[in-house]
């Protein structure tokens, strides 16, 4: 039984844990057709309102089968091509048209995802808890101050989530991956890491090394689980101190995943519409040959990595990350019933975005 509550904590761990928020898509992708994604092993369909407003199903009939990704948008609803019915935003059949009084009508037959917009970022709930019970949705300052600015970068990379966290949590690549870059081509090769911890998580950094290369990190939990750095830059690149990045890797599957990175910095007034038409007419190309190099290295990853690793004290921060979410399994497994195996929507992973 215990060696069965493992594997179960395992593969939650490879999927995605629930009760978090995870962005799902950037905003702009979302428009009026209904659009079918795979997240956390879970198929589902986006699309928004006459008002602007996301709404997100299980991409599943309750009737057939059927992708509802593949139906028109009717506003608060969308029908199904093969028959025509149509599933509320709420997940609740609101008509079967080629049936009178059919008893699918009023009835939820589909799960619905709390949907929040932020930072450019389409979020969804995917908690076993109810929406009451979900925890609010805090990014960092970053993300929800008016003095700093952002750009979203969104990536598919062909590696389990849980490589892409590790990538972040490991300050001493950007010296080695990222020699060549113009943000991280100076400081020492060699540190000494520290593990502090915060209100919400904690960061871990090089002793006796600040604002010279990629020289700390930190992790948070606030109803997301987020990864944050600074990079320094010279002032010949713009004005408003470090660079800043704000990560969240969000699972497909177990073999694939989403990477959102805001790349943000402190500026307001003149300097922000100058730095802004800087990153784009000078350094937003460099920052996509950076997370290049990442996604390169992880996908070729020998195969079942971390089976064979010899981890040492640049690992902490890893390795403190790792428990924390192994942690977070645990008990997420131990918290709901033995028949509970797989997600809803998770058989068949649909070929969407």
């Amino acid at each position: 039984m215990e060696s069965n509550k493992q594997a179960r904590a395992e593969a939650r761990l490879n999927t995605g844990l629930h009760n978090y928020w995870y962005p799902v898509s950037a905003a702009w992708a979302v428009t009026h057709a209904p659009i079918g994604i795979t997240r956390l092993g879970q198929n589902i369909v986006l699309w928004r309102d006459g008002e602007g407003q996301v709404h997100a199903l299980e991409d599943r009939c309750p009737h057939r089968g059927a992708r509802l990704s593949m139906g028109w948008n009717l506003g608060d609803r969308v029908a199904c091509w093969y028959h025509g019915v149509e599933v509320g935003g709420d997940g609740q059949v609101k008509s079967v048209p080629a049936v009178d009084s059919c008893p699918l009508e009023g009835k939820t037959c589909v799960r619905s995802y709390p949907v929040q917009e932020k930072a450019g970022a389409i979020f969804l709930w995917f908690g076993e808890r109810a929406l009451a019970e979900a925890d609010a949705l805090r990014l960092p300052e970053e993300l929800e101050s008016d003095e700093h600015t952002d750009f979203l970068c969104v990536a598919h990379w062909d590696c389990n989530y849980r490589y892409a966290i590790d990538n972040v949590m490991d300050p001493m690549h950007g010296a080695y991956l990222h020699a060549v870059s113009h943000s991280m081509a100076a400081g020492e090769k060699q540190a000494v890491m520290a593990v502090r911890e915060t209100d919400t998580g904690l960061v871990f950094e090089k002793t006796g090394q600040r604002g010279v290369n990629f020289d700390w990190v930190e992790f948070g939990e606030t109803g997301t689980m987020w990864l944050r750095l600074a990079i320094p830059y010279r002032a010949k690149v713009g004005p408003g101190g470090p660079f800043g990045i704000v990560g969240i890797a969000t699972p497909v599957d177990e073999e694939h995943c989403m990477v959102f990175f805001w790349r943000t910095r402190h500026v307001q007034g003149w300097e922000r519409d100058v730095w802004r038409f800087l990153y784009r007419n000078r350094l937003e190309g460099l920052h996509w040959d950076v997370l290049e190099q990442d996604r390169v290295v992880l996908e070729m990853m020998a195969p079942n990595a971390r089976e064979h690793e010899m981890l040492y004290q640049h690992d902490v921060g890893i390795t403190r990350v790792r428990r924390l979410l192994r942690r977070r399994a645990d008990q997420e497994v131990a918290d709901e019933p033995v028949a509970m195996l797989k997600p809803a929507g998770a058989a068949g992973v649909a070929n969407h975005a």
